[in-house]
């Protein structure tokens, strides 16, 4: 069995969590590759080291004082290493990343330097081979991932290296360019390493015992997801559910590969197995709730508007006109609702009604703002009859008004609309019925 597995920032935030993360490769010889995170806060009051690194960057390129900045870096790594009772010593690479910020490297390779770091440390305090994902992780020359020729580069690499540790976040172009992910990228990272050896489990380590099933902001002690597919993560992950950076499932899904999230502080915990499909059943109805603030809802009357053909396609064709992108759009026989993020759309509001105006010639268009969205996600909900009818029970039992419903035809997900001050308590009310007292 070849096992792939990421470290994230929290899981490696000092020497002691280190050793843990070092502890948990060397307890399962299957574990053959490693994708470390830079270092993250070590408490609430800490800086993350991308940010010290952005700061040190800048500072040096527009010729103000860096040291002091750059100090608190080298001094958080010199720590690591003592911690670790490692014969590392990493000045040289602290002096050439000094004289390419200075040469104006760029932003990507300035942010890039904390994974590359905390990526030598790990391979001293390991024992593996150390490879820069510079050496396997392509992107075309505008920034966008170069899939297939990375996967062929790292089939070629990493088939000759029986244990690696291979930096996440960044890669090269193809003019040799330092290119990186978007933040959290050491994710996708290591779906991409798992991809390519063809890796029959690629383990995500953080500082949670997987995904849960609602927001523990705003549910105390929310159940663990045990088994979840890619679609409903795909769902939970857009309605802000975060514990994976949702790009990192595009790579392991294309192969079968499952993803197992799981907790740095307590490896003994199941986490969570993110699975293409499966015939196991969720205890719960639902598998997850998950939602968002700050939606706005322009709403489109007409009479007749069944009748007349093209009409949705005028209307929308203002929002695509000024460049703003449609959540949901439930509709009624003489009336549409369009469903946007309010910040996006806030300030081209009255442009956008123009248009619709013009373009589709409406009876009127009005506006509702403070909406929030919440998606009721789960396999189960397809062979259980009365979940959406529980949905709304539980709403109205906590005397919570719902603004918009809206069901795709794959039965895999609810999405209701309520007000953003019913946010959180129609979070609890969801869970509260399917969850906690499990009523039929």
């Amino acid at each position: 069995m070849r096992k792939v597995v990421k470290f994230g920032g929290s899981s490696l935030a000092n020497a002691g969590q280190f050793k843990k993360a070092g502890d948990i490769v060397r307890a399962d010889k299957s574990r053959r590759y490693v994708v470390p995170s830079a270092p993250g806060k070590r408490d609430g009051k800490d800086d993350k080291i991308t940010d010290l690194l952005y700061q040190t960057y800048d500072a040096a390129v527009s010729g103000a004082s860096y040291k002091k900045i750059y100090e608190k870096i080298k001094s958080r790594y010199r720590g690591i290493i003592d911690g670790l009772n490692l014969d590392l010593n990493l000045e040289s690479e602290f002096d050439n990343i000094e004289e390419n910020f200075l040469a104006k490297s760029g932003r990507e390779y300035a942010a890039s330097r904390g994974e590359y770091l905390n990526g030598l440390i790990m391979a001293e305090y390991l024992g593996f081979e150390f490879i820069d994902a510079d050496r396997i992780v392509y992107f075309n020359d505008d920034g966008s991932f170069d899939a297939e020729f990375t996967n062929k580069e790292i089939e070629e690499v990493l088939s000759t290296v029986e244990r690696a540790v291979i930096p996440g976040f960044y890669g090269i172009d193809h003019s040799g360019r330092i290119r990186t992910f978007s933040r959290g990228g050491s994710d996708i990272t290591g779906s991409i390493i798992a991809r390519g050896i063809n890796a029959d489990i690629y383990e995500n380590w953080t500082d949670v015992s997987g995904f849960l099933v609602a927001d523990p902001n705003i549910v105390d002690e929310p159940a663990v997801i045990e088994t979840i597919t890619y679609r409903e993560l795909r769902e939970l992950s857009y309605m802000g559910a975060s514990v994976l950076h949702e790009d990192a499932i595009f790579p392991v899904r294309k192969e079968g590969i499952p993803i197992n999230i799981k907790n740095t502080n307590r490896p003994d915990d199941r986490g969570t197995m993110i699975v293409e499909s499966t015939c196991k059943r969720s205890p719960y109805t639902i598998t997850g709730i998950a939602g968002k603030k700050g939606f706005c809802s322009i709403n489109i009357d007409k009479a007749m508007m069944n009748n007349e053909v093209g009409f949705c396609r005028k209307a929308l064709q203002a929002f695509e006109d000024s460049s703003i992108s449609i959540e949901h759009m439930p509709s009624g026989i003489d009336t549409m609702s369009v469903i946007v993020h309010q910040e996006e759309f806030q300030d081209k509001e009255q442009q956008v009604v123009a248009s619709i105006h013009r373009l589709a010639k409406p009876d009127s268009v009005e506006m509702e703002s403070g909406i929030a969205l919440i998606a009721v996600v789960g396999r189960g909900m397809r062979t259980t009859r009365g979940t959406a009818g529980r949905v709304f029970s539980a709403l109205a039992h906590a005397r919570i008004n719902i603004k918009m419903i809206d069901q795709g035809s794959s039965e895999l997900n609810i999405i209701v609309g309520v007000s953003d001050t019913d946010f959180e308590a129609a979070v609890r009310a969801i869970y509260d019925i399917f969850v906690s007292t499990q009523l039929n």
